[in-house]
């Protein structure tokens, strides 16, 4: 699965706790971007990324819906979604252990 550097940043953001997150705090990826967007563009852009984060069954969005659209405000990762974040992490490497045969 191909995920954006955004979508990373939500998902290891998110492994770390296990109730709910809020949303507010996910702005700050762009505060260390060279090129930033407009300030009503990061919202639409993150918004379309947790969208794309939940039909992917990576999390779960806590909100309210209006007869138009949905509106997240909270997210929780999926038992998938921390298995994705901790790869992203990186996982120590298994040895291979080899058993010798007694001649």
């Amino acid at each position: 699965m191909r995920l954006s550097k955004l979508q990373r940043y939500i998902l290891v953001l998110s492994l770390g706790s296990k109730i709910k997150k809020s949303r507010k705090g996910l702005e700050k990826f762009y505060q260390n971007q060279k090129e930033k967007p407009k300030n009503e563009d990061v919202q639409n852009i993150i918004t379309k990324s947790l969208e794309r984060l939940i039909d992917s069954e990576l999390l779960i969005g806590y909100g309210r819906r209006t007869p138009h659209m949905w509106f997240i405000d909270e997210i929780k990762l999926t038992k998938k979604g921390r298995k994705q974040a901790k790869k992203f992490l990186g996982e120590q490497q298994v040895l291979p252990f080899r058993i010798k045969k007694g001649k």
